[in-house]
């Protein structure tokens, strides 16, 4: 049964080669990236060996807890990153518990995060070149780690799985964790500029880690090297106890996943509360875009743009507060309603994605080009429009200077109908596997993973080009201090945000109506 679940891994990457050209290509950049990335890894393993013990144990220990961490931490944030052999696709098989465990901790070497992991842990070796028992001890401990890093991401995931029937507990628990990680960057930065003496503070740091579930399998070797043959065998022991309780949480948990019915509850709503569909004219456009806004607030899929869009512009003020200055801070922050209000508006290229085959509906009822496109953006915009105002304000709340407002505007409104227009444009042109209704936001799904980055570039490189007009004005604003650039920066912010996103809705619109067909058929494949 381990060998059929191994080949079904093999066999199921192969089939999912064949759907488009650029998965192929998708594949062999990742491949490139992360042989060289394992062989910078090796080389610098290899060259580490001519350091003292203490020294080489310090680097594996911290590194490889680093390694671990993010196997711990990725697959909440990206639930259901390699699902190519998700568990709740064999419920209705008899297969024996351990035959299942130990086929899916195999297969999650089948990849290239998983065996880039494996070879690593297995060339922490090459760093013991000088003492040929701690290299031995390495491979060994290698092979354990590794393990347990797989071990360890199929456990948190079953867990977050099973923590709830709930499937809005486990969307919302990725959601929030993006908060942290989003900020994780500007907190070490602070934290690492506030030790003073980092030769003290690493071999420190390395000891305690070693003493955790974290880092005691890669210090073992290191014991070995200076003869703490006892101290090597009680980190030892920690690690063994580390993946057989993470073998346990995961066996238990995916024995209550296999049984506990995907959650499919609803909640009734009084007679009469039409929700957002009071709120807009009874028009297809009405219609779409209080189905579209009704989306925003209750599909976690849509709601997490609602959270990372204004924690973007949070992240650079706080890299600029470490600069210091409350002006920096305000300028950062007034200019950041721009870039929060285009990822808004940016949303919804993927629009009909998310849609799925509830996309029938539009093209049964005969829904026209224009009015899809409209409402979608209306939708957006009520979103997108007052964050960024709300940013633009707060910047100059803090800088004490209503000065830059005019050009802070202008960007945003040039920001947001570019974003808007292109969005209705490609949204209508292009289908991006996505997560289906019903997932967690953030699943990444096996396919055109490659082709959805390049339109994502491209749909960012587009709108940087279409605002180059209202930044020169600005920058010229910034530069020269004199107030009639930024007014003008203002005007020309809203007849070229106005232009594009009218130009993006006719557009949009052609290509909906050229296309409808054949996008039910590209949102209908993955059900």
């Amino acid at each position: 049964m381990v060998a059929h679940l191994l080949r079904l891994k093999l066999t199921l990457l192969r089939n999912s080669l064949k759907r488009s050209t650029m998965q192929i290509v998708g594949l062999v950049f990742a491949g490139i990236y992360g042989l060289g990335l394992l062989v910078m890894v090796l080389v610098g393993l290899a060259a580490l060996g001519a350091a003292e013990p203490e020294t080489i144990g310090m680097v594996t220990v911290l590194a490889g807890s680093a390694v671990f961490l993010g196997w711990l931490v990725v697959p909440v944030v990206a639930s259901g990153l390699d699902m190519t052999l998700d568990p709740a696709r064999f419920t209705t098989f008899a297969i024996p518990m351990k035959s299942l465990l130990v086929g899916l901790a195999l297969s999650g070497f089948i990849g290239i995060p998983g065996a880039v992991t494996l070879l690593a842990a297995l060339g922490t070796a090459a760093s013991w070149w000088r003492n040929p028992l701690a290299g031995i001890v390495a491979l060994l401990c290698g092979a354990l780690a590794a393990l347990t890093c797989i071990v360890a991401s199929r456990a948190i995931t079953a867990a977050s799985t099973s923590l709830a029937s709930s499937r809005r507990f486990k969307d919302l628990s990725g959601i929030v964790l993006l908060v942290p990680l989003m900020f994780l960057g500007p907190i070490i930065g602070s934290v690492s500029s506030s030790i003073n003496d980092l030769s003290d503070y690493l071999p420190s740091l390395a000891n305690t880690l070693s003493w955790t579930p974290l880092g005691a399998v890669w210090a073992i070797p290191a014991e070995v090297a200076k003869g703490a043959y006892g101290v090597a065998g009680l980190k030892f022991v920690i690690a063994l106890a580390t993946v057989a309780l993470l073998a346990w949480i995961w066996k238990v948990c995916l024995a209550k996943a296999l049984v506990t019915p995907a959650f499919a509850g609803g909640t009734r709503r009084a007679a009469g509360k039409m929700g957002f569909f009071a709120w807009f004219p009874q028009t297809p456009a009405g219609a779409v875009a209080a189905r579209c806004l009704t989306y925003w607030i209750r599909d976690p899929r849509y709601s997490a743009g609602l959270i990372v869009a204004p924690l973007l512009p949070l992240v650079l003020v706080f890299a600029g507060s470490q600069a210091g200055g409350l002006g920096s801070v305000g300028t950062i922050l007034g200019y950041g309603g721009a870039f929060a209000a285009f990822m808004i508006a940016w949303s919804i290229s993927s629009d009909i994605s998310y849609d799925n085959t509830a996309f029938a509906l539009h093209l049964a009822t005969g829904l026209s080009g224009r009015a899809d496109r409209a409402g979608r953006v209306v939708a957006a915009a009520v979103l997108a429009l007052p964050l960024g105002l709300m940013f633009i304000v707060a910047g100059a709340v803090v800088s004490g200077s209503w000065a830059a407002f005019p050009a802070m505007l202008g960007l945003m409104l040039g920001a947001t109908g570019a974003g808007l227009g292109l969005a209705s444009i490609f949204s209508a042109r292009f289908i991006m596997n996505v997560a289906l209704p019903g997932e967690s936001p953030m699943k990444s799904k096996p396919g055109n993973n490659f082709s959805a980055v390049l339109i994502q570039l491209a749909g960012f490189g587009g709108a940087g080009l279409l605002c180059v007009p209202v930044g020169a004005l600005v920058v010229t604003a910034a530069v020269t201090g004199v107030p009639l650039f930024g007014w003008l920066a203002m005007v020309a912010g809203l007849v070229l945000g106005a232009g594009y996103l009218v130009l993006g809705i006719r557009w949009g619109a052609k290509e909906y109506n050229r296309r409808g067909p054949e996008l039910l058929l590209a949102v209908s494949v993955d059900r």
